[in-house]
């Protein structure tokens, strides 16, 4: 999460600075001999690119107001105080504008003036899962965070000790069904969270579309019911590093691309389900992607092949 650090003030310069410097953010300089507020803050808004203001709420707020529609896409928006004693988020308190309030009050030693109903009570909200868990896409947790408030308890399966330690009280009768799977699946008055657990394998032709790349982890991940959402990484050789297809299909994923080389794939020569001869001619190792998947654990999705690419999906304990 790296955001916008806006300063409107020469007074507000130096604290900017530091945010910056503990954000990897960008110093934005708004006002006289700086960029025009009008129409920096809309525009970052509209991006979806975080933004920390160094100004009263008030200014946020005026800028932004003819901006707001849907709470479900905002991106966090927080006011810190000149004097750096307070850091108030605005918007996105549950798209991680609340998380990165808490952090940052405790790099500038600040106060973080949280104002949501669930961070009053825990530690964070049910619709913002810390990083390794996704919360099912069309899943709504107002309804399980409102009962939640009035006393109820979640019953969880699956590994997820997030929640209890942001402080639910968790009890095999609770009444909040939470599972926590890699399938793609739904339950009654509950939530479905997606571990980050999926590494896919894949390997591919020179020149060879991303849409092919990414059309086939799909079919991949479909016929086994699995969701993309779980997916932690894709993998590959590194001598694949400048294929523009493998780099386009981890951003579509929104997961990293890893990379290995050759003598590290063929530490998995003998528990090939699928070697190939002409593979290994080619790069020197008879695996591409199902050898990049085992690399995380037991395979889940065999290896496919479209006309160009190949894929091969495990399972990470």
């Amino acid at each position: 999460m790296i955001p916008a650090v806006v300063t409107f003030s020469a007074g507000g310069a130096e604290l900017a600075l530091r945010i910056a410097a503990a954000t990897g953010g960008r110093v934005h300089h708004c006002g006289f001999n700086g960029e025009n507020a009008l129409a920096l803050i809309p525009r970052l808004f509209l991006e979806g690119t975080p933004i920390v203001g160094i100004c009263a709420s008030g200014i946020l707020i005026r800028l932004l107001a003819p901006h707001l529609a849907d709470k479900k896409e905002e991106p966090p928006v927080l006011a810190v105080s000149q004097d750096g004693k307070s850091v108030i988020p605005l918007l996105g308190g549950h798209h991680g504008a609340n998380q990165l309030a808490r952090w940052l009050a405790e790099q500038l030693g600040a106060h973080a003036a949280l104002t949501t109903a669930s961070d009053g009570k825990f530690t964070r909200s049910l619709d913002d899962p810390p990083p390794g868990w996704e919360l099912s896409r069309g899943d709504e947790s107002k309804p399980a965070m409102m009962a939640m408030l009035v006393g109820a308890k979640i019953a969880i399966e699956g590994h997820a000790p997030w929640i209890a330690e942001a402080g639910y009280p968790v009890s095999s009768m609770g009444q909040i069904k939470v599972l926590v799977t890699e399938q793609k699946l739904k339950i009654d008055r509950g939530l479905v969270y997606h571990p980050k657990t999926l590494v896919v394998g894949v390997g591919c032709e020179r020149g060879t579309e991303a849409s092919e790349v990414i059309d086939l982890i799909q079919f991949a991940l479909d016929r086994e019911n699995l969701s993309s959402q779980s997916i932690a990484a894709l993998a590959t050789v590194d001598i694949k590093a400048d294929e523009a297809a493998l780099h386009e299909a981890a951003a579509h994923f929104r997961v990293p691309l890893r990379l290995f080389t050759v003598a590290e794939l063929n530490q998995e020569r003998y528990r090939l389900t699928n070697p190939s001869a002409i593979v290994e001619a080619e790069v020197g190792t008879p695996s591409v992607a199902e050898a990049s998947a085992l690399k995380a654990g037991l395979i889940v999705v065999q290896k496919l092949k479209s006309a160009r690419a190949t894929c091969a999906s495990a399972i990470a304990a």
